[in-house]
């Protein structure tokens, strides 16, 4: 989430036109064409974020700005050259990365939450804990992960550390108790 991503076509001699098909969760289908002749684009029902990037020798490519979760989606690029139609397919998945916290509730306990990420974050704890993690499913498809520190015996210890893991990156914090 938030990055910007290149989306390419392979490109064969003799390109007459590119069209990218776009079919995410935002809206309906969104159409890039460029004509190679004409160095003409056209679009249809795109986002804003979305659009061609030309760079100097190399063949057009389609540039998503700030990538969101709406932009999640199938994205085909169909490829007209002399010799045939060629189509290339990507299948854009979109990490967010949660936003983790740790503190202590109402009863002195440590409880760890990995806000918003998608996919869900894998909490644990440091000493071992027998505690199980709950989840809570947002309607823009992230997941709030939220784990309270239960242990039989600390031996002694009174710190302890949430380690999370998640995809787009790993966080620990150790709190006294």
């Amino acid at each position: 989430v938030g990055d910007s991503s290149v989306l390419t076509c392979l490109i064969k001699e003799n390109t007459t036109m590119l069209t990218w098909i776009i079919n995410s969760k935002a809206g309906g289908p969104c159409v890039l064409v460029y004509r190679n002749d004409t160095k003409m684009t056209h679009r249809t029902n795109c986002s804003d974020n979305i659009n061609w990037t030309f760079r100097a020798g190399l063949a057009p490519a389609l540039e998503i700005q700030q990538v969101g979760i709406a932009q999640e989606g199938t994205y085909s690029c169909e490829v007209a050259a002399r010799d045939g139609n060629f189509r290339t397919t990507y299948h854009l998945i979109v990490l967010a990365p949660p936003r983790p916290s740790l503190y202590c509730d109402e009863q002195g306990s440590p409880v760890c939450e990995a806000a918003a990420g998608k996919p869900p974050a894998q909490l644990s704890w440091v000493p071992e804990s027998s505690s199980r993690a709950e989840e809570k499913y947002h309607d823009n498809g992230t997941v709030t992960v939220l784990s309270k520190f239960t242990a039989c015996s600390t031996n002694g210890t009174n710190v302890t550390t949430c380690m999370v893991s998640h995809p787009a990156g790993n966080w620990s914090q150790s709190i006294a108790s």
